[in-house]
Order: structure tokens, then sequence, then C-alpha cells
């Protein structure tokens, strides 16, 4: 670890607020846009590399958007840059269940070429934000910041500890993130309760609002091929690992894991506004491939919900162009539904594979199992309650993630961690998918939905 200190231990930052009578702030709406505009402008990308992401930037916006509230906190920093900043809210009573509100800070990398405006101006447009990170989720950790920051300058104290903790590296596995934190400093993140990306977006007409309350594991492999190297200038005869690697990739694209209908998949199904013969499609493995086509921009959540997916999403071979390459690597992101073990994963890749493993060797043993929490706990109820208070007709849609969280840590431990937030009006059809990866081309935050 580089170095752990307090929020005063910077020099002063600028306000991001003048210091106004409540009653002259802007609303929580407006301080929550004005904060995410700020996180989505310091571009903390994140490329999987150690040097990466520069998630400090933010913890320096925060710790100005913080000052003059009477809060203290802890930045730690893994990693030069690689930085999270941890504030908590001393409850009233320590026997009281704690709740921590979980935010990263750093964003996926853009390809510029798919985005109509630049992706860190964070303009606003006919009432969207535009922005890398808008949906992914740079929105909710404003939110979270807004309301820690409210409650502590309020007189209200909740009888819980409440822990904000806008924490880095959460789109390359949490390395310098809450993985370290958990091994090194559980003592900062702790909670009884978590809540985290990506839940909120409604489904059918009554409508359902989509709480993330788990989400698939993880199990990523390399696939490493052998070839004959040679001239490039005299290619027959020669097994090329390129065009051997380009074949496997074809085979794994198009092999199908078994289709699971989970009990999160069952009910969200039932939710949709769909003919009742597509919505028995979707929960009967023998026909859910005819419903796919019916579903537009809703097939591949659909797809991911009820499979363990195989994406081959790294292919590197050779290094000149007159050589045939001897040697070739696919990197496969691997997402595993409740119940698939590693060994399981290894067979389907060389069951989708068949033949050509003779000359490919399967490498790496990375397996984080899925994880899921009970619905029946205080915290859930809490959030259907708060949920009717504004969508009277509305009920809560338990789900399974398709990507990655930090909730997972927590999990693992035992601790509820759900996926709670607004990702549309519910008045309205808004997403049709939950917008759980942030790996669409444009980015926009509605603002239309206060936090």
């Amino acid at each position: 670890m580089r170095c752990v200190h307090s929020l005063g231990a910077h020099p002063p930052l600028r306000s991001l607020e003048s210091p106004l009578s409540r009653h002259e702030r802007p609303s929580l709406a407006d301080q929550t846009t004005e904060l995410l505009r700020e996180l989505i402008r310091n571009e903390c990308v994140n490329d999987g590399t150690a040097d990466s992401g520069h998630e400090l930037r933010t913890v320096r916006t925060l710790q100005a958007f913080f000052e003059g509230s009477g809060l203290t906190g802890v930045v730690v920093e893994p990693h030069p840059e690689r930085a999270s900043l941890i504030v908590r809210i001393e409850g009233t009573d320590p026997t009281a269940p704690s709740l921590a509100l979980v935010g990263h800070t750093d964003v996926v990398p853009v390809e510029r070429a798919g985005w109509e405006r630049d992706p860190f101006a964070a303009e606003i447009v006919d009432g969207f934000l535009w922005g890398r990170g808008a949906i992914d989720m740079l929105n909710l950790t404003a939110a979270y910041a807004v309301v820690t920051r409210e409650i502590a300058r309020g007189s209200f104290r909740p009888r819980g500890d409440l822990v904000f903790a806008a924490v880095a590296d959460e789109e390359s596995g949490s390395t310098y993130g809450v993985e370290w934190l958990t091994e090194n400093r559980l003592d900062l993140i702790d909670a009884d309760y978590v809540l985290t990306e990506s839940g909120g977006a409604p489904a059918g007409r009554q409508p359902g609002i989509g709480v993330m309350v788990g989400e698939k594991g993880s199990a990523a492999r390399v696939l490493r091929v052998s070839g004959n190297p040679g001239h490039g200038s005299a290619p027959w005869g020669r097994r090329n690992a390129a065009v051997v690697a380009a074949e496997a990739v074809r085979r794994v694209a198009q092999f199908s894991t078994p289709t699971v209908i989970t009990p999160q998949w069952r009910a969200y199904a039932a939710e949709l506004d769909l003919d009742d013969a597509v919505r028995a499609q979707l929960v009967d493995p023998s026909e859910f491939f005819d419903a796919l086509p019916v579903l537009g921009d809703l097939a591949g959540f659909a797809h991911a919900s009820t499979h363990t997916t195989i994406s081959p999403n790294v292919v590197r071979a050779g290094g000149k162009i007159n050589v045939i390459p001897g040697e070739a690597t696919i990197a496969l992101d691997i997402r595993i539904l409740p119940g698939v073990s590693a060994d399981d994963v290894d067979g389907y890749l060389r069951e989708a594979l068949g033949d050509l493993m003779d000359g490919i060797t399967i490498e790496g043993d990375q397996f984080g199992p899925s994880s899921i929490s009970s619905t029946d706990t205080p915290l859930f109820d809490v959030l259907r309650g708060a949920v009717r208070r504004a969508y009277p007709s509305a009920e809560l849609l338990p789900m399974l993630g398709v990507g990655g969280t930090d909730g997972r840590f927590y999990r693992r431990r035992g601790v509820p961690s759900y996926a709670s937030g607004c990702s549309a009006s519910a008045g309205t059809t808004g997403c049709s998918a939950p917008c759980s990866t942030g790996t669409t081309s444009a980015s926009t935050s509605s603002l239309s939905t206060s936090p």
C-alpha cells in the first residue's frame, strides 16, 4: 500500500458548492447532476493495466465536495493514483445494522468512433447527460455522495453506521479497490448490508423494478495455440497458429452451453410485456432460442441470463508480416451461472474445440463463483417500501446480474448486497434490458429522475 490518510491530508481544494443555507442550496437532483459531470470529466479510464484508472482525481473531487460537511474519511492508495475514499457516519446505536453505499469511480475505455459526442465532456442535451460512466456507475456514486453529505449536514442521524465508499478498479476485477480493502482494510468498508450497482430498470406494465440480488461468476481462460512457424512466402503445409486460432474463435463463439432457467430469470420473463407464447418459450430450454429474434435489444441480456457465456475478446498472433506465426493466444471472458464449476468450464471448452485440442492448451485457473443474496432481509423490505412510495403499483423484481460488481466480495462473506437504483422512469418502458456492463458506445443518464 502506498498510503492511507485522512480527508485533510491533501492541500485545500476548491469546493464544488458555496456555503449556502439549506433553503438556498440546489436540489439533491441538481447536486447529483453537477457532481456526476465532474466525475465524468475526471476521465478515470481503467484499461486493465496497473497504471491506468487514476482514480485519485475523483478522490480529490470528492474531498472538495465534502468540505464543510463535518465528515472525516480515509483514503487508501494501494498503487500510485489507484485511490479509494471511505467516509463513515456513525449511527446512534452501536448495535443497529450498518449500511454501505459502494460506488466505483473508474470507467471502461471508449471507442470514440462510436460516440456522437465527446464521452468526457459531460454535455447535457435534451435532458440527457452524455458521458462514459453516466450509467456505470458514476450516476449512483454521485447520488451516494450527495445523500451522504446531506445527512451529515442535517440533524437526522441513522441508528446504524452509514458508509460511503468511492472505490477504484471495479472495471478490472477490483485488485486495487474492494478486493484490496477486503483483504487489507476490511474495517473501513465492512457493513451489515450493501447497496451498489446496477438495478432499477423497469420491466413490464405493472411495472417490476429490477433489483440485482446476485450476479454471475467468472472464470477467465486463455487458449494457447501451437503452430509451425515458417516464411510467409511459402504457407502451404504449414500449421499457421493464426489460422488455427481463427477456427478456434469461430467454434467457441458458436458453441452453446446448456440453457438454464434460474428462478430470477423465470420471474423476470413473467413480467415482460410479451405474448403469452413468447413468455412460455423464454422459460422452456427446448424453445428458448426460438424466442430470441422477437426480443430486440433484450435478446443479449436474455441469453446471458440463462447461459454460461464464453466470449473470445482478445486474439494475438504473429509479429512480422512475412513470418508464419508459431503461436497464438485467445483470451476468453467466461461468465458462469450458479452451480457451474471450474471443471465444467474446461469441459465446455474441450467440447467446443473438438479435434483442435491437439494443438491447444487451456491456461488459467481463475474462478469466482456466482453469488446470490437472500431477499428475506430487512433491507429488501425497505427497498420495497421506498419503491412503492414513488410508484404504488410497482413490485421489486429480484434479478441475477450478468456482469460483475463489487457486491460479490460482500456476498461471499455472507453480507446481503443488492443493486438498486433508477435506470429509467418506472412510468415508461425505459431500458428494455438492465445496463449492467457499461460497454455501450454512448452512455447517457436521464436527468428526469431525482436521486
